[in-house]
């Protein structure tokens, strides 16, 4: 059978290449699925510190990288193709996807998650005019321009400090009164001069005119309506997991994340799933990297007894 594997591996962030490298040297003949871009969100991290061996920090990019080379050397095959679905043929599973489909004993799900969007006026029509969820793509373009990050979390702080480089002005809007980033980022933030803070608010709407030029502003707590000049916003309110595809096979929680035990199982045999998909990850680089080594040597343990 054409496309035939032991074992399929949807997504190739650092849980995707984690079960991958697992899978390869355990010379299970495996195949990697990525429908952008090796490495996953991590690629945008202009400084991984927190991942153990890297006491000076690396860049996601450069940590990307590594993780794929590694999975490379022994062996595992990688192809650039987006999973459409999933479905059970006998005791197999058949993935489908835009170059064809796949078939495989097992699979292991590591697809991910996307930036979650703000679902205001003008969020679509700015996208790309001064909307932006990356901030190490854009940021260079707002070079001595104000510009505001919507957020509270490691990824809002990380990007506001990064954006210091090129802005003349960040201010960072959370609507809640305090941050939920880890302290050493808040304290950075803190004493960044450049960084102003607006608490317990909400951005109601994007305008602008061939770019952004406002954002429309409440205050949770008064109900305040107020107006902010800015050339960009930045989006970092959280991610949503890349699962529609799944609905109606595996047991989702309700925000839309797998539901998997402690061995990265889900409800179907030889279905597992691994990293920001699943629920309850940390959404950390070093927890991915050990969901997928779990959910590798689950898969491995499958496939013998199967």
């Amino acid at each position: 059978m054409d496309n035939a594997y032991q074992l399929l591996i949807v997504g190739g962030g650092p849980a995707g290449l984690s079960a991958g490298l697992y899978a390869a040297r355990s010379r299970l003949h495996a195949v990697l699925l990525e429908r952008a871009m090796l490495g996953g969100q991590i690629m945008n991290a202009e400084l991984v510190e927190n991942y153990p061996g890297f006491p000076q920090g690396i860049s996601g990019a450069e940590l990307g990288s590594l993780m794929e080379q590694q999975a490379q050397k022994y062996g595992l095959e990688m192809v650039m193709a987006e999973v459409e679905g999933i479905a059970l043929s006998g005791d197999g599973k058949i993935v489908s996807t835009g170059e064809g489909s796949y078939h495989a004993k097992a699979v292991i799900i590591a697809g991910g998650s996307e930036h979650s969007k703000l679902g205001v006026p003008g969020e679509e029509d700015f996208t790309g005019r001064g909307v932006s969820y990356c901030a190490m793509c854009d940021g260079a373009f707002f070079s001595e321009q104000a510009i505001a990050v919507v957020g509270g979390g490691n990824v809002a702080l990380n990007d506001a400090l990064f954006l210091t480089r090129f802005a003349s002005k960040v201010v960072i809007i959370h609507r809640r009164d305090q941050l939920r980033a880890t302290r050493i980022l808040q304290e950075r933030a803190f004493a960044e001069n450049k960084i102003a803070f607006l608490w317990d608010t909400v951005v109601e709407s994007i305008k602008g005119d061939t770019q952004v030029r406002e954002l429309g502003l409440r205050n949770v707590k008064t109900g305040e309506e107020s107006g902010l000049e800015v050339s960009g916003v930045f989006i970092a309110v959280g991610l949503s997991p890349n699962t529609g595809y799944l609905s109606g096979l595996l047991a989702l929680s309700p925000q839309g994340f797998i539901l998997v035990n402690d061995r990265m199982e889900t409800e179907v045999p030889g279905i597992f799933a691994a990293g920001d998909v699943r629920a309850g990850s940390a959404r950390q680089v070093a927890s991915a990297v050990g969901d997928g080594a779990t959910a590798a040597i689950s898969a491995e343990r499958f496939l013998s007894s199967a």
